[in-house]
């Protein structure tokens, strides 16, 4: 079977609405770093903190530069748009700009918003829908190799970690693919498996069929979702664990992040320790050779000093190369990916 697999038109305008922060405008922080060369602006509403570093663009402005699709470019906790947002995306449908949105809330169920594209013979892509024919998970053992970022929470930087060791690979001449599980990862790599849309009796099917049958010396390189220690999005976590079989899996972190993301109650960032032997426990159930290979941190706001002293201490005490992939490299990390397995 097919994955999802979308056609997204070049240049991109970047909605954020009125996000409150960085985390919540990750999908158009991703764009906007590893398909800089499509990003033609952004539009946000007048109170929003969030600065992409664009151009700030009306509907009017955009058509006039040619840009060709707004990506909703937001994850806010339940996947739904506001609806003080509809106006800007009406504004931006009637000008016959393309809609992208990987939200659970579909932008063809939202009839003003279908009339305004059929006005303005726009489309309206709903990047979040999983293909038909999704299978139940077997555990069937697959030939080829697979690494899987894993987190202590969501919005850590497991994306940028996969992509990060994706390049690093390419550039190593080794065989990978890039296999997208989220929205943002769909809109980069062009295909996927939006894995928290799925089902929960097919999410382990799901990433079997994301990643199938290679070559004995190709690796995939799987973005992660969530995490096991997040009460709200653990049961995706798992169930891609599961259904992936990794060879290998990277924990990443962000070194501000001392609680979990958007629960009601204070949970605080598991022991590295023992989070990693949790998703052990889970990995062995499919692949009883799965192991760490490292730990990748977001250490954006540390020093330099500062963060060589981090990671050369995490080092020291889980015994795995630590990296940040943006301000560093990840050759550490794939070094011991390709020497241990």
């Amino acid at each position: 079977m097919t994955l999802t697999t979308i056609q997204l038109e070049a240049p991109y305008l970047l909605y954020i609405g009125d996000v409150p922060d960085d985390e919540h405008a990750k999908t158009a922080f991703g764009i906007r770093d590893w398909r800089p060369e499509k990003c033609a602006g952004q539009m946000r509403l007048p109170d929003c903190p969030v600065d992409l570093d664009l151009p700030d663009m009306t509907a009017e402005a955009a058509r006039t530069a040619g840009v060709k699709t707004a990506i909703v470019g937001v994850a806010p906790t339940g996947g739904a748009i506001p609806e003080h947002w509809m106006p800007d995306l009406i504004s931006i449908a009637k000008a016959g700009i393309d809609i992208a949105a990987g939200m659970h809330t579909k932008l063809a169920d939202m009839p003003e918003l279908v009339a305004a594209a059929n006005e303005g013979g726009s489309r309206l892509v709903d990047v979040r829908v999983p293909p038909p024919g999704i299978p139940v998970g077997d555990a069937s053992k697959r030939s080829g190799k697979r690494v899987l970022m894993v987190g202590t929470d969501c919005a850590i930087g497991k994306k940028y970690t996969a992509l990060s060791l994706h390049r690093e690979l390419t550039t190593r001449g080794i065989k990978t693919r890039f296999r997208a599980t989220g929205q943002t990862g769909i809109m980069i790599a062009g295909e996927g498996m939006p894995m928290d849309s799925v089902v929960a009796d097919f999410i382990s099917g799901a990433a079997e069929v994301l990643t199938p049958n290679n070559d004995d010396d190709h690796w995939d390189v799987i973005e992660g979702q969530g995490s096991l220690a997040h009460p709200g999005y653990a049961a995706v976590t798992y169930g891609l664990v599961i259904g992936s079989q990794p060879d290998a899996m990277i924990l990443c972190h962000d070194v501000e992040r001392t609680q979990i993301i958007d629960p009601r109650k204070y949970i605080p960032i598991p022991d590295f320790d023992e989070l990693m032997a949790e998703y052990l426990v889970a990995a062995h159930k499919t692949n009883e050779d799965s192991r760490f290979v490292g730990i990748s941190v977001n250490t954006k706001r540390m020093s330099a000093e500062d963060r060589k002293a981090y990671l050369a201490d995490l080092e020291q005490k889980h015994g795995l190369p630590a990296v940040d992939p943006v301000a560093g490299s990840i050759g550490p990390i794939a070094d011991r990916l390709l020497e241990t397995t």
